[in-house]
């Protein structure tokens, strides 16, 4: 169990450290960093999801404008 806080504390000191080193790095508060991060994750999902709807329209036409035919008599 020791070791599993040991890794737990390990990745907690350094992850968080990563906002803290943008902010000194870019002169901006960590805060706006942070907040930064978590809107970026969001428009990244929204992105593919939006880009999964577009795509399953798309396929939607397709299948509406050439449709199969079922024999050679159906001409």
């Amino acid at each position: 169990m020791e070791l599993i806080h040991q890794i737990r504390y390990y990745f907690e000191r350094h992850g968080f450290d990563v906002s803290s080193r943008f902010s000194e790095r870019f002169g901006i508060g960590v805060k706006n960093i942070r907040l930064l991060f978590i809107y970026l994750s969001f428009v990244t999902f929204g992105a593919s999801f939006g880009l999964y709807l577009i795509l399953a329209f798309m396929l939607k036409l397709k299948d509406m404008l050439y449709t199969k035919r079922t024999s050679v008599f159906d001409l």
